[in-house]
């Protein structure tokens, strides 16, 4: 995902909030902030269901509104569906707590990753890990690898690309500044000027309109591009090897002392296969995307 905030957040509408209020942070925490805890909840200071969280005794995790599939199933984060509540109650239990002391708030994106206090433990809402956000917020340790892909019109000549030879020569676009922009000249390397978008909502309207045949972002956001908005648009593929090593991160307050512990269990869930099964079971469809090479 580029470092400028990605679309499939930036089109969402800003949420209400859920049920409850979240009460104020309590005791001072316990654990070395931006460390990695090598056992989360048993070491470290992560005492299992005892961290400082902001509410003694829940742990508190923040997502925007609407929570779109297939990261979430429903709008409905707390039912245990979709890629990122699986990992967030699966990080919870890792921390010490059941699902019934998960309790989940509403976090516009754009809140979740300012500078400022935080109304959650942590935030799951498809946040790229970047040197820029750091300066605000902590992140965990990646939970998720982004790829890039393509999307085209459905029946286009772009839409039937098996290879990255397929796109050379087709005009492409991308949103400025953004890794998207990075695989169409680093990977693709179309033999036709790409278009660069200032926004890709911009890419968007000039794919429908037919000003460039295909465009390329990030691979949840094809998926949800061609799911929600631009339905007569198909993923053609995912690009091998565009990732440039982009993760998504679970989101906490700048200097918290919970971060060492939520990358702890991130990283046990990541070593004991646990996010990859998760990864298979709910993004099977990113899992399937053919792969251009």
């Amino acid at each position: 995902m580029p470092l400028p905030r990605k679309p499939l957040v930036a089109l969402l509408l800003a949420g209400t909030v859920l049920a409850g209020t979240v009460l104020a942070a309590c005791a001072p925490q316990d654990s070395a902030s931006g460390g990695s805890a090598s056992s989360a909840g048993t070491a470290g200071g992560c005492a299992p269901g005892a961290l400082a969280t902001r509410t003694a005794g829940t742990l508190t995790v923040g997502t925007d509104k609407p929570a779109y599939d297939p990261w979430f199933s429903g709008d409905a984060p707390e039912n245990g569906k979709g890629f990122e509540s699986a990992v967030a109650y699966a990080v919870a239990e890792r921390l010490g707590y059941p699902r019934e002391k998960v309790r989940w708030v509403v976090a516009p994106f754009g809140t979740a990753t300012a500078p400022g206090p935080k109304d959650f433990d942590f935030d799951v809402n498809q946040v790229s890990i970047s040197a820029e956000r750091r300066q605000a917020v902590d992140f965990s340790s990646g939970y998720y690898d982004v790829r890039q892909a393509v999307i085209a019109l459905k029946g286009s000549k772009a839409a039937s690309a098996r290879s990255l030879a397929d796109l050379k020569g087709a005009k492409l676009g991308a949103q400025v500044g953004t890794t998207s922009l990075e695989a169409v000249t680093g990977t693709i390397r179309p033999t036709v000027q790409p278009a660069v978008f200032d926004s890709n909502d911009l890419a968007k309207a000039a794919l429908k309109n037919g000003q460039v045949e295909a465009l390329v972002v990030d691979l949840p956001t094809a998926f949800y591009i061609t799911g929600a908005e631009v339905t007569d648009a198909q993923v053609v593929g995912q690009l091998e090897g565009a990732a440039q090593g982009e993760q998504f991160g679970l989101v906490l307050d700048k200097g918290s002392k919970l971060t060492g512990c939520v990358s702890g269990a991130v990283d046990a869930l990541r070593a004991d296969g646990t996010l990859a099964k998760l990864e298979k079971q709910w993004l099977s469809d990113a899992v399937s995307a053919p792969v251009l090479r």
